[in-house]
């Protein structure tokens, strides 16, 4: 009988699918039994109801509360728990979604996008000055209660030296597109494939900064979300300005203070702060390619003084070396198997 209604369903236009559904039963049975018509159903379905089914009244009860407006936006693990606290058990979760299926009540959840991507580090490499830039925002205390200005920094990965800031009152795209193109005049320098990392926040990633980068010719770069450590360059420079002595104990009183003590601070990190990522020269000295005497100097104090005390040294002297090549975000080594 079955497959007599489903014959006469198709040849009225009807697809396969969709008649099997409003009959309750599987394509592939229907293909089954065409197949073979003599071997019967085969179908592995509950011979008898069972005991402990639910009643037509209890049925009733939880479609009647599935569908209420009250509960109608719960899934059954939300619902289950909620009524338990009301001093009501109906069902278990498992038997709610059974009967939802049953009914047709499931309604077609939304696809939840990905908030943890997979996405691999972006490795750059810089060999000298303007290859490599990285910026960031921090913000500054103000002495109105929450109330921030915000300094912007462009700082060479290579040189570790500060190539432009700006403080504004506000997070702007805009204010970073005019620093980096001012950044790149004052510089004298050719914007054309400098690669500009940052993180992935909402400045950083703004249409109107990507045009300008696209504009200036600048290859930008983003961290992976989710990620701390991929902007290291621009966050320990943020360390070692607000942990430096001279970082005031009071709030600024307006932007203009706030520009006139950045300013100074921001000639003493590049001309007299000696770096330890560069063998303890200055920004400066390393960005202008100044740094070869300074170590040379060292490098012969190390061995004068090794000379004259042997016996205080154990090993070769402090390598004195300039620094050549600087990674941005390295690849990691592999963890090994535990054995």
């Amino acid at each position: 009988m079955i497959l007599e209604l489903m014959s006469e369903t198709q040849a009225s236009g009807a697809r396969l699918e969709p008649a099997c559904r409003v009959l309750g039963i599987s394509a592939r049975s229907i293909e089954r039994w065409r197949a073979d018509p003599e071997a019967g159903d085969r179908r592995c379905g509950p011979q008898r109801r069972p005991s402990n089914a639910l009643s037509p009244a209890e049925e009733t009860q939880i479609v009647t509360v599935l569908t209420s407006s009250r509960y109608a936006g719960l899934s059954p693990k939300q619902l289950v728990p909620q009524l338990a606290d009301e001093g009501l058990y109906l069902a278990s979760e498992s038997t709610m979604y059974r009967v939802q299926r049953r009914h047709g009540l499931r309604t077609k959840q939304r696809a939840t996008p990905r908030t943890h991507v997979a996405r691999a580090s972006t490795v750059h490499q810089a060999t000298g000055p303007n290859q490599v830039w990285s910026w960031d925002i921090t913000w500054l205390p103000t002495t109105m209660r929450g109330s921030y200005l915000y300094l912007y920094l462009v700082m060479d990965v290579w040189s570790r030296r500060i190539v432009g800031w700006r403080i504004a009152e506000r997070e702007s795209a805009d204010v970073a597109a005019v620093l980096m193109a001012q950044s790149c005049a004052e510089g004298g320098i050719d914007p054309r494939g400098l690669v500009l990392h940052s993180d992935n926040g909402k400045p950083m990633r703004s249409s109107t900064m990507i045009s300008t980068l696209q504009w200036l010719g600048v290859v930008p770069s983003f961290s992976r979300p989710h990620v701390s450590d991929d902007n290291p360059y621009s966050e320990a420079l943020f360390r070692t300005l607000k942990h430096t002595p001279a970082y005031p104990r009071l709030p600024f009183a307006d932007l203009a203070c706030a520009n006139r003590w950045v300013a100074r601070l921001v000639d003493w990190y590049n001309g007299k702060h000696r770096h330890s990522a560069i063998r303890y020269v200055t920004p400066d000295q390393h960005h202008n390619g100044r740094e070869g005497a300074v170590l040379a100097s060292r490098h012969e104090l190390y061995q004068r003084a090794r000379r004259a005390s042997p016996e205080r040294w154990s090993g070769s002297t402090r390598n004195w070396l300039p620094v050549g090549l600087v990674v941005l975000n390295p690849e990691r080594a592999p963890h090994r198997a535990a054995a």
